[in-house]
């Protein structure tokens, strides 16, 4: 399977954290085959004095897409992500790790609705900040 991830923070060193979040990835979940420029945006959704850092991966892993949620919210958590945004309620982040796509070996993209994960990301066209780095490194 191919996920397509966007990664973001906007507290703290931010690139770093995302450069960390991108090894740790390819150590508890899957091997990262290609990485976006980073990309700075202003916060989306909610007003903050820190802007954001960006940046989109494609990894290959063999993990369920719950499974591949669960790895990459404890690596949230391990980097110090306190919390999720609920009902579209955003914060501040150290960390955010968004699945926005999943292709399977077959080229079709996965469709999931379900209370933990929906797929593709619903608001992915609508932010800049993932369609734009997610287009550098898009394969299908």
């Amino acid at each position: 399977m191919h996920y397509y991830l966007s990664l973001g923070a906007n507290l703290g060193p931010k690139e770093r954290t995302i450069e960390r979040a991108l090894r740790m990835i390819e150590q508890q979940a899957g091997k990262v085959l290609r990485c976006s420029s980073f990309y700075y945006s202003e916060p989306w959704g909610f007003h903050s004095e820190h802007g954001f850092c960006n940046r989109c991966c494609a990894v290959e892993s063999d993990m369920s897409p719950i499974d591949f949620l669960h790895a990459t919210q404890a690596i949230e958590r391990e980097l110090g992500r306190t919390q999720k945004s609920v009902n579209g309620v955003y914060a501040d982040r150290t960390i955010d790790i968004d699945i926005i796509r999943a292709i399977d070996e077959q080229g079709q993209e996965m469709v999931c609705a379900s209370s933990e994960l929906t797929l593709p990301h619903p608001l992915w066209q609508q932010r800049d900040f993932v369609r734009i780095p997610l287009d550098e490194i898009l394969f299908v």
